[in-house]
């Protein structure tokens, strides 16, 4: 894994994440700080939603991490849900007498749609996936992006990210906070690795976290289900963690620290 990006509560990127979930910094719960998309022209900037500037800015990071020029890359897109707001908006519209749909809204109602943005954004002509395993998308997510890494024998992006539903829709999907998280995965060690990771589906239960406040992040939010593997990155220490998948299936994560 040659980069790798952060944006959450209390976890602006992985420069704070890595401190924090390493144990050499406390972690504070806070909201997730959304940032402007300046990669972005105006036009396309005023139609994103917290789904495309979270998926993007994580992407982003990941890249410059490993110094790698974004265009370059294809990438692999998941998210339990997508853009709960906006889904939001058409079911109030559809509700209404009128009916009267904007076509932003339809617009930005696809599953990938952060992907299309992320090729406006960069300039990338690769391919890109975008898909859904609810509870289970992050590591469903990594199956494809690492399956991709080994059928075509070049680097590929992974971006995980989940955002809340406004009420009613809240009720019945709680998602606490805003998260995203993207790898940058190679064949080969680079300079800037920081680990190896193999993978295999198995049923072991999954990994928790020591911190009762990040182990809430990981339970409700299913992007968040990476933390476990990004602690054991962070602590620069070789080991296995657990992952959830789906249903009593779970992946396993060996993690190799790079020197």
């Amino acid at each position: 894994m040659a980069g790798l990006g952060l944006l959450g509560p209390g976890l602006p990127d992985w420069d704070r994440g890595r401190a924090i979930l390493s144990g050499a910094s406390d972690w504070h719960a806070d909201t997730t700080l959304i940032p402007s998309l300046t990669c972005l022209p105006s036009a396309e900037r005023r139609r994103t939603g917290v789904p495309v500037r979270i998926a993007l800015t994580a992407g982003l990071q990941a890249c410059s991490h490993a110094g790698v020029d974004p265009a370059t890359l294809p990438a692999v897109f998941t998210s339990s849900g997508g853009d709960g707001e906006n889904l939001h908006e058409i079911c109030t519209a559809l509700a209404a007498g009128e009916r009267q749909l904007s076509p932003t809204r339809f617009h930005n109602s696809v599953h990938n749609a952060p992907s299309g943005y992320w090729s406006i954004a960069t300039g990338a002509t690769p391919a890109s996936n975008a898909l859904c395993a609810h509870d289970a998308s992050f590591a469903a997510g990594l199956l494809e992006a690492l399956a991709q890494l080994h059928a075509e024998q070049r680097a590929v992006l992974l971006v995980a990210y989940d955002a809340p539903y406004p009420e009613p829709l809240r009720t019945v999907r709680p998602i606490p906070h805003a998260f995203a998280v993207a790898l940058v995965l190679t064949l080969q060690p680079t300079p800037t690795a920081l680990a190896r990771l193999e993978v295999a589906v198995g049923e072991a239960p999954p990994s928790t976290l020591p911190s009762g406040g990040l182990e809430e992040l990981r339970a409700r939010i299913p992007a968040a289900r990476s933390l476990p593997m990004l602690a054991q990155i962070a602590r620069a220490e070789s080991g296995t963690v657990v992952l959830d998948y789906l249903g009593t299936l779970t992946l396993s994560v060996k993690v190799r620290a790079c020197p």
